[in-house]
């Protein structure tokens, strides 16, 4: 941010897909809450995608991470199209910015919006509300391990996990710290049953932590049972506190029941500020609907609002949340994943106007 005037450079990387579509939307709605507010958003735009990869054989540039690193912010639409596996995009972009820049910590707020309905019958708002601390840069999302006699009877891969004291400690401090904000109560994903090293190791460090917050009720579930409890009763879990795999899992099933992962939001954050935090949706790029104007911008939005809040604007993040809420609640403009019939263009028009 510079001293002259509140401004904020980010870095913009719309990716593939319905990122592009999406992205477009959620940055007219930000540069309104921007104006109105007070402050500019400086937006840099990328082209780093599968696209690029197909002609680069390089989902980013080898000097991207340095690229980056002076911006205030990063807003991602979404990565992977047809032709380029998984494994290829997001390690030749998503997870190299979380490592490089320390965001070790991956926030998804899921909550029932209004003019939205729930999977689960009979399920009220107030019932449908938490959030997954995931951590983000360590634990089953590891890069050790390797494939051997490939191509023989004989094959074999080995994929390791890797938990740190540090990595374990500071996420579930988070989770923790955030509860006090909140309703007070922390819930902790493991598997202590079937992984003997890990998760053990894991319990221990939350057993640790939870002794110091005598004033938030903690609790740990297996994560088979917890997904069960998400389902059955989503009312008694508010901060949820995972591994990299078991929180990936989580939260989409979290954002399955509270409206569909058009509607999630999240965000790759380094707390201490050292470094910038990348915000994106949930939701992946969606190459059957990309191009076709009925993706629904909403979690992108969202994601917008999460880094308006991270940079310091309150205001203008509660300003996009409540003008998303006040379009879906009047419901007079809804994609199609909504039950409607308007266009990405329509509802990102509704709610800029709305902010």
């Amino acid at each position: 941010m510079t001293e002259a005037g509140r401004s904020y450079r980010i870095a913009s990387i719309p990716g593939d897909g319905i990122g592009v579509d999406v992205t477009v939307e959620a940055r007219s709605v930000l540069d309104r809450a921007a104006e109105l507010h007070g402050f500019g958003l400086r937006w840099t735009e990328f082209d780093w995608s599968c696209e690029r990869y197909t002609e680069t054989g390089r989902m980013m540039p080898e000097d991207g991470i340095e690229q980056l690193a002076d911006f205030d912010g990063i807003f991602l639409g979404a990565v992977g199209f047809p032709g380029v596996p998984d494994h290829v995009s997001l390690w030749g972009l998503l997870i190299p910015v979380r490592r490089a820049f320390a965001q070790y910590v991956n926030l998804r707020p899921v909550r029932l919006l209004p003019g939205t309905t729930s999977a689960l019958a009979g399920r009220s708002a107030d019932e449908l509300e938490m959030v997954i601390v995931r951590e983000n840069s360590e634990g089953e999302y590891s890069e050790m391990g390797g494939r051997h006699n490939k191509g023989h009877s004989g094959e074999f891969v080995l994929q390791e996990s890797v938990f740190t004291r540090v990595g374990v400690e500071r996420i579930i401090r988070y989770a923790f710290d955030l509860a006090r904000t909140r309703s007070g109560r922390v819930c902790s994903a493991t598997k202590s049953n079937g992984l003997i090293h890990s998760m053990p190791f894991w319990d221990e460090i939350y057993a640790e932590i939870a002794a110091e917050y005598p004033d938030v009720q903690s609790e740990q579930m297996h994560v088979d049972a917890l997904a069960a409890r998400m389902v059955q009763q989503p009312d008694r879990l508010d901060v949820v506190v995972a591994s990299n795999l078991f929180g990936d899992i989580l939260s989409d099933l979290a954002a399955a029941v509270t409206g569909g992962l058009g509607m999630a939001p999240s965000g790759n954050i380094n707390p201490p500020g050292e470094y910038p935090s990348m915000f994106e949706a949930v939701h992946g790029s969606a190459p059957d609907i990309a191009g076709k104007g009925i993706a629904n911008p909403v979690a992108q939005m969202l994601a917008g609002a999460m880094m308006l809040e991270h940079l310091g604007e309150a205001d203008a993040a509660q300003a996009v949340r409540g003008a998303v809420e006040k379009v879906l609640a009047e419901g007079a403009v809804a994609t199609p994943d909504l039950g409607g019939e308007s266009t990405t263009a329509d509802l990102g028009a509704a709610v800029t106007a709305a902010v």
